[in-house]
Formats: structure tokens, sequence, C-alpha cells
């Protein structure tokens, strides 16, 4: 066991947590023949709140397993925030499961696997563990998409997520591949020097890494599953790999490219160009995308798309080394006011889908009318939604106004004016299609009955995403000093 003492695998407790409660789950429903299985859920939120306060104590920050992955304060604000929305997405799941009769035990355990994945990401510093943590969370959220088997949109939402991942692991071989071709490793650190170092070679992987991780974070032209897949999942899968897909994904992005900056200046160019117009697209492409929805689900499907445009531009930004600590910071921060809006908003359209056997089949079971007279018929939803809603549009004093704010004056203090003005113009965009949403609430006329909502896990999650968005508005400089704090990632 040279070379890998025992500090290595203590430094992993947040992952083998989250590996052995899934475990647990599992296990648990072999004893199970039927009945309300809500133990499970609330299992799967202790074991996330476990595996966040594992990752909270204070450890030697460093390289661990010969540099195959890093523990720092990076890593850290990366697994809170997964664990967090894992736990309120189990929350958001057990209401919405219950009441269609198909709450088992599998589900919370792939949910936590993926999780398990997510973390392993955040502190992946070589491009093989990388990619076992990729697989780790993209298997199980492919199962997650198809959990309900009953219905063409699960069914088809897997297939396209699942054959789309297939390309981009290949994508992500083969470029690694490349890499260690051009410089003989496949750690990050690695990627800056060696033999190989501004070789066409090593410009082409990372470009093949790049597209790869460009579909995981559903960055324009990548996007094309993101709707279908969104859709067709159940709702509260969509939250949870709306929130901790992409927190995980941007993780990796910024670890790998910010290892690769320090090479040559053909290399650092080339990244650039590609991130710079990968984020223009994305933001332009997503909110374009959005106008034109009706279904708000599909709708927030390419507003998460939009959202990765913002992120791209504090990845760009964080190249810049007077701007790296801003960048980073509002980064940080952005991932976690975002996984916690997302899911609040996806927890109200989860709420109000029907009930029947029917749901996954109607021509447009989340159509804007669904939320026509909300305000009259569940004040409470309305205020929760309008809240998320405002956040994603950027409207003060929500967290998403702030995490806007940094990102872009970091890019301003980077030189990347363009990326800035692009970023507030889309913005100012997309707010036409969330507050249409507001306005269906509070200023047109109910329709229907007025239906009881007896789901108070589902609530208590809607109530603590909310309680979070505006807590990050108000009070955003400890968490920000927090997020700037672990922008200084140990390479």
């Amino acid at each position: 066991m040279i070379g890998f003492p025992t500090r290595d695998f203590a430094a992993l407790a947040p992952v083998a947590v989250l590996a052995s409660g899934a475990l647990v789950v599992l296990l648990s429903e072999v004893f199970l023949s039927g009945g309300r299985r809500t133990y499970q859920a609330l299992l799967a939120v202790v074991t996330a709140l476990v595996a966040a306060a594992a990752a909270a104590v204070p450890a030697p920050a460093g390289a661990i397993f010969e540099g195959q992955a890093t523990v720092d304060a990076f890593s850290v604000f990366v697994t809170v925030t997964v664990c967090g929305s894992t736990v309120l997405a189990a929350l958001v799941s057990t209401s919405w499961l219950g009441a269609r009769d198909a709450e088992r035990g599998e589900f919370y355990a792939l949910t936590l696997f993926s999780a398990s994945g997510m973390v392993l990401l955040g502190m992946a510093s070589d491009l093989l563990v990388a990619f076992v943590a990729i697989e780790i969370m993209s298997l199980s959220s492919y199962a997650l998409s198809a959990y309900l088997r009953r219905g063409r949109r699960p069914s088809e939402a897997a297939f396209k997520y699942m054959v789309l991942g297939a390309v981009s692991s290949a994508f992500l071989l083969y470029g690694s591949s490349l890499v260690f071709g051009a410089t003989g490793t496949t750690l990050f650190a690695g990627l800056h020097g060696g033999r190989g170092a501004g070789s066409l070679l090593l410009v082409g992987g990372l470009g093949l890494i790049a597209a790869g991780l460009a579909f995981k974070v559903a960055a324009v032209p990548f996007h094309a599953w993101t709707p279908d897949v969104y859709e067709g999942a159940p709702t509260p899968v969509t939250a949870f790999m709306a929130a901790g897909v992409k927190t995980a994904a941007f993780a990796l992005l910024v670890r790998i490219f910010l290892a690769a900056q320090t090479g040559p200046g053909a290399v650092d160019l080339s990244l650039d160009r590609v991130l710079t117009v990968l984020a223009v697209l994305t933001m332009v492409g997503g909110n374009l995308l959005a106008l034109s929805q009706r279904s708000v689900k599909r709708m927030l499907a390419y507003s998460s798309v939009a959202h990765a445009g913002y992120l791209l531009v504090g990845v760009v930004s964080a190249r810049v080394d007077g701007a790296r600590s801003l960048a980073l910071g509002g980064l940080l921060f952005y991932l976690a006011a975002y996984s916690a809006t997302a899911i609040g908003a996806f927890a109200v359209v989860g709420l109000l889908e029907r009930r029947g056997s029917g749901d996954l089949e109607p021509a447009h079971p989340w159509d804007l009318s669904r939320f026509s007279g909300l305000a009259r018929r569940h004040p409470g939803l309305a205020f929760g939604m309008a809240v998320c809603l405002f956040s994603l549009a950027g409207v003060p004093p929500t967290a998403g106004f702030v995490a806007k704010l940094y990102v872009f004056k970091a890019a301003l203090g980077a030189g990347y004016t363009g990326l800035a003005i692009t970023g507030v113009l889309t913005s100012v965009l997309g707010a036409f299609y969330y507050l249409r949403v507001v306005v269906h609430m509070y200023m047109r006329p109910a329709e229907g009955e007025v239906e009881p909502i007896a789901a108070p896990a589902a609530l208590l999650a809607l109530g603590l995403a909310v309680a979070v968005v505006v807590l990050l508005g108000l009070g955003a400089e400890p968490v920000i000093r927090l997020a700037q704090a672990a922008s200084a990632l140990a390479m």
C-alpha cells in the first residue's frame, strides 16, 4: 500500500458516506414488501448531511493518491453544495413519488450513488479519476431519468440522455488519450508542461475534453439533450440534475482549464477562444430558445442552458490572474445560489403536476395555464415560485442578482467587456419569460377548482430553497468570502 496512506482514504470520507448510505437503502428494500418508504428519504437526507459534515471537518489539504485527487477548500465547497442539493431533491422526491405509489429504495440509492460521483468529480485532479467519477454520476442519472417506466417520455428521455452521454464519454476518453500522448501523464498538473507542451496534439486533446464537458454542463451547441431529458425525467430528478450535475461538471471544468492555463501561449489562446465562443453561444442560444416555450418545465430546461453560459463567463474570467479570486468566488456562489433556486422552481412544478395515472402523457402537462391564478389558489406556492423566478432573472435582492453581479464584475476586471455586456443583455431578455410566469400566477384568472396539496416534505424543501435564495441575496458577504477563500485551488 505504498503511496496510499490512511490520510488519503480518510479524505474520501464524504464519498464513502454517500456510497455506504446508498448500499444501506438498497439493503433495506430487500426486507420490505409494501407500504410507505418515507424513512428511506429521511435516510438519504441524513446521509447527505453526514457527508457534508465529513467534508467540512478540518483536514490537511493537498493532493491525495499521488496527485490523482485533491482535497482543498474548493472541493469542500463543491461537496457541501452537492450534498445540500441532494437533501432538497430527496425531500421533493418523497412527496412526488408517494403520490404516484412509486417510492422505492433504488431511487434514493441511485440518487446517493450519483451524488458520490459528483463529490468525487469535485476532488478529481487526474483525467482517469475524473472519467470514473463522471460515469458513476452519469449512469445513475440515466437510470433515474427512466425511473418511471410508464409512458413514452421517461423512456425517450433516458435513451437520449444515455446515447448522447456515451458520445460525451467518448470525447472525454479520446481527448484524454491525446493529452496523455502529448504530455506523458493524465494528471492535471502535467497539462502545462512536458514533452508535448504547446503541440497540436495537446490542443486537440483539450478541445475534445472541452466538448465532452460542454455536454455535461449543457453548453450550446451541445445542449440538444437538455429540454427532452428535463421534460421527460421525473421532476425531482430534473431538479437534482439541474443542480448537482451542473455543480460537479463546472468544478471539473475549472480544475482542468486552470491547470492548462500556465502552458504555452498557443494553448492559452485556443482555450480562451473556445470558452469565450461557448459562453456567448450558450447565453444567447439558451435565452432565445426559452422565449417561445409555453411548457414551464421546458422553459426551465432552456433556462439552465442560459445559466451555463453565465457560469462559463466566470470560468473564462478566472483564467486571468488578477480576476481569478473574484471570478472563482462568484462562480462558486453562483453554483450554490442556482442549485437552491432551480430545485425550488422544480419543486413547485412537481407539486402542480396531475396526480392521476396519466400524468406523464398529456399533451401539455406543464403548460403556463397550470400556473394561471396560482396566487389565489395556493398563495404560498406562488410566492415561492416568484422568488425563484426573480432569482433566475437576476432581480435584486435575490441570490441570483448577487451571483450575476460578481461574475460580470469579474469579467470586466479580466478585460472581457464584451462577455459582460452580452451577459447583461441576455439577462434582460431572460427576464421576459420568467416574468411571464409571474404574470400568469398573479394577473390571470384561476382555472379549475382548488386542489389541496398534501406534500409536507416537498413544501419544506421549497421553504428551505426560498430561504436560501433570500438569505444569500440579503447577506451574501460571508458566503462570498468563503467562496473566494475556496478559490485558492491546490493544483
